[in-house]
């Protein structure tokens, strides 16, 4: 099969051809028809995580997927040859299989049924991003009528924060540029605000002298870097990047939590049914053939990701 891999630590990463995963027990082997990409893959691809975790090579790149079962592994008796599904492999060492390639192994437990409204790439777009957003809204707790700034709105995970804030009645200010406003503003912000010409601070302010009620930080990496200045006392922030700080959030007289995604079955599947009944937009900004997979890190990698960028075909 053809797969997006790292060969050798310290290696850029190549598509090459490699064996097909053999499913163990409780594992499904899956033709991938589509895979998503997430910063995490970029952050695999460049060795960034290898101090931290086991590494074997050679490192197979993506993490969702969706596709076709090919075969079920001893105890996978959920889904047979033929069913659509989607899902995604969760990290833990040692970090070798990935889903960036013809076929992959997943673990059962941790895919879905596709719904038939919902295509291969929507599907591929969905698990670690979707779960990120949903937990990020769930952590700053924010109630109808209340304001919500999204910092870093136009990706993936971005996308799906707006559109679940809003589904909450939540007035939403996203950041962007000019060419992102109508996207946003389509899925569900109330206000998008420059962040690459003008003061943020100066600009949300200017609507929310007080700040705003809830914060949704998916930009900054340090708690000195997120604008703390932005919400009211008493308000809540959530961070993708580990940049929630109890100690610098409660000088601040504020609350919030560090939100790591775990795309699980009651996550991703209520996501799904939204998003095949037209109720959330799968926002795909990109969508790429294998051979030009690392295009896509490369994007996403300099941050000038807009929507998710999805592989496929994958042959």
């Amino acid at each position: 099969m053809r797969a997006l891999n790292v060969p050798a630590a310290g290696r850029q990463p190549e598509v090459s051809d490699l064996p097909v995963p053999v499913p163990g027990p409780g594992e499904v082997l899956l033709r991938v028809r589509a895979a998503g990409l997430n910063a995490l893959d970029t952050a695999l691809a460049s060795g960034a995580m290898a101090e931290r975790m086991e590494h074997r090579y050679p490192l197979v790149i993506g993490r969702d997927a969706a596709g076709v079962v090919e075969r079920a592994g001893e105890g996978a008796r959920r889904f047979a040859p033929g069913d659509e599904v989607f899902g995604n492999i969760a990290l833990v060492p040692p970090v070798q299989a990935g889903t960036v390639a013809g076929y992959a192994v997943l673990p059962a437990a941790r895919l879905v049924s596709k719904p038939a409204a919902l295509d291969f790439a929507a599907a591929a777009a969905l698990p670690l991003a979707g779960a990120a957003a949903a937990g990020c809204v769930d952590a700053v707790a924010a109630e109808a009528g209340q304001s919500a700034l999204v910092v870093g709105a136009t990706g993936g995970v971005g996308s799906y924060a707006v559109q679940l804030l809003a589904a909450r009645r939540i007035s939403v200010v996203a950041t962007g540029t000019p060419a992102d406003t109508d996207r946003l503003m389509a899925l569900g912000a109330a206000r998008v605000v420059d962040h690459t010409t003008g003061d943020l601070v100066e600009q949300v302010r200017d609507e929310y002298p007080g700040g705003v009620d809830a914060m949704i930080d998916l930009v900054s990496r340090t708690p000195d870097a997120v604008p703390l200045e932005l919400v009211r006392k008493g308000g809540r922030i959530a961070s993708t990047l580990g940049a929630a700080d109890d100690q610098t959030l409660a000088a601040a007289g504020l609350a919030g939590r560090n939100v790591r995604a775990d795309p699980e079955r009651d996550v991703i599947a209520p996501l799904a049914q939204d998003a095949a009944a037209g109720a959330l937009t799968v926002d795909i900004g990109t969508v790429l053939p294998l051979d030009r997979a690392a295009e896509g890190l490369a994007t996403l990698a300099a941050g000038h990701a807009r929507g998710k960028i999805v592989i496929s075909p994958i042959p």
